[in-house]
């Protein structure tokens, strides 16, 4: 999966002030359930055992990429109180270069992967304009529909959403109190170098439970 990313995304800053989040890039999320509660399963020497509604969450992740065609799944893990997931978004008609180079050039240094507390950036479960559609990446493009392709208004949240709004449907069946946090966390990842830390960081979560800052006992 790592030579998906040599040389293909080239994003200066992890703090993106004009960054469209409907581009073409990779993008680390992160979902909690509300209050941190374990709903997902629990860990044992290191190892994930999924419950009933881990199971769900692992699942209904998965069905993103048939759900969105232009979505790309990469390395994800299903723990206690969260997921964590590499989305890539790869839209035909979204002209992602012209995003990547408008992005801000802020003096902002870039996130470590190994100190978790800077390395997200809060999104709202909704769409947020704010965050999301300060950048138009589209050039007139579109078909014979133009702005009215939906394949143009796709972005993160609405990915998020879907997958939020599966999940708690079906959970529910089976725990009436589960619940999301209304956010979730994303964060560009910038290049090779940042992808090969988050794809560790997600790869070693479950051994790390313990000092991972969504640590919850059961």
């Amino acid at each position: 999966m790592v030579d998906r990313y040599k040389g293909k995304y080239r994003i200066p800053s992890a703090r993106l002030k004009n960054w469209d989040y409907g581009s073409n890039a990779p993008y680390f999320v992160t979902i909690c359930t509300d209050n941190k509660i374990c709903f997902f399963g629990n860990i044992k020497e290191g190892k994930m055992y999924l419950s009933d509604l881990g199971q769900l969450a692992n699942k209904y992740w998965l069905e993103m990429e048939q759900k969105f065609p232009f979505v790309v799944l990469d390395h994800f893990i299903v723990m206690p109180n969260h997921v964590h997931g590499i989305i890539n978004i790869d839209n035909p008609l979204s002209d992602s270069r012209d995003a990547i180079y408008r992005v801000s050039n802020s003096a902002d240094n870039p996130d470590d992967v190994d100190n978790p507390d800077p390395i997200y950036r809060v999104s709202n479960s909704a769409d947020n304009p704010d965050a999301i559609n300060r950048v138009s990446t589209v050039r007139n493009i579109g078909g014979v529909t133009g702005n009215n392709n939906p394949m143009l208004h796709e972005n993160l949240s609405r990915f998020i959403n879907w997958y939020k709004g599966r999940c708690s449907f079906e959970m529910r069946k089976i725990n009436t109190k589960f619940s999301w946090q209304p956010r979730f966390h994303e964060h560009v990842i910038r290049n090779e170098e940042d992808y090969l830390k988050i794809a560790e960081y997600i790869q070693n979560n479950p051994r790390k439970w313990q000092e991972d800052k969504y640590y919850a006992s059961i």
